[in-house]
């Protein structure tokens, strides 16, 4: 018996690490996750051991530098000298994983994942390191996107000093409008000496169905152009445009394939599998987020 037959078309609340073990081998044709950036957006997102009370917390700098650090983590240059070590650590935590990705995906299969601007150079080593392809960066062009940046000449006027206030007007703290989204596709290796065409015949997988894309994106360029609608948000706080999960899904993979998801969150992935007839394996750890895919995909399907 196929040793996923457990899992088809059902969500599973628990580690992913352990979970992936027990998946068949060779047995997935698409990873497509929108994994942790580890940048701290929320608890389940600190993927580093520094964990002090810096993080979202009350160290002195904090207090001196007043709420605007209250919800937005560490900043690049950090608190401490541990804090240098979350680029690193978040490479390493990349590492428990993705060797699992690459045993169970097909030949030829794609793993494309949401990877934050920060670390996504970190994602793709630990891919690379592994042995996957490193296959493309696509770019998700956002309609709205958060602009945080403060004014350096406010923070002088808090210090009540005028003249670099004057000095500094028109420079900011942070950085430029985040109005894209990189996602990194690889792809597992295919047989040496073989083509794709003959992974194609083999596999049914290595080649990407520019028909489909553009029925989304209106041409094939690297650069995608999806809105969020209502039913978009509200789930999760990184939740993802429906559109978009089907448009990388019609990219890589056919009808009846498998698809896997090992940070599922709510669930819009899966979502999409079910839409376009492929079949599913949801992980989440989050009994909450769990319970949210759960009761969106069972709706769905009824």
């Amino acid at each position: 018996m196929n040793k996923n037959s457990s899992y088809l078309n059902k969500i599973i609340h628990g580690n992913c690490i352990d979970i992936l073990k027990k998946i068949e081998s060779n047995s997935i044709h698409l990873i497509l996750s929108d994994i942790p950036y580890g940048i701290g957006a929320e608890d389940w997102d600190v993927l580093h051991n520094n964990t002090n009370s810096a993080f979202l917390g009350s160290s002195p700098a904090q207090k001196k530098a007043g709420s605007i650090f209250k919800k937005r983590g560490k900043p690049l240059n950090g608190w401490s000298e541990a804090d240098r070590q979350i680029p690193k650590e978040y490479y390493e935590w990349c590492i428990t994983w993705v060797g699992e990705w690459l045993r169970i995906l097909k030949p030829g299969g794609s793993a494309i994942v949401f990877a934050g601007r920060r670390l996504s150079h970190r994602c793709v080593c630990a891919f690379e390191d592994t042995g996957f392809t490193y296959k493309d960066m696509l770019g998700w062009s956002k309609e709205k996107a958060a602009h945080r940046a403060q004014r350096l000449s406010v923070i002088f006027d808090k210090r009540g000093d005028k003249d670099s206030s004057e000095k500094w007007e028109g420079w900011k703290v942070g950085n430029l409008r985040p109005t894209f989204e990189p996602i990194l596709w690889f792809t597992k290796p295919y047989k040496i000496g073989g083509t794709i065409a003959d992974n194609v015949i083999e596999n049914e997988l290595g080649a990407y169905n520019e028909k489909a894309y553009i029925k989304y994106n209106t041409n094939p360029n690297n650069i995608i152009h999806i809105e969020s609608n209502g039913s978009d948000t509200g789930l999760h706080p990184t939740q993802k445009p429906l559109k978009l999960m089907q448009l990388l899904i019609e990219l890589s993979t056919k009808e009846e394939h498998i698809v896997l998801d090992p940070f599922c969150g709510s669930g819009t992935t899966l979502l999409a599998s079910v839409l376009l007839k492929r079949n599913f394996i949801g992980i989440e750890f989050d009994k909450n987020y769990y319970s949210i895919a759960v009761d969106r995909i069972n709706s769905t399907i009824k």
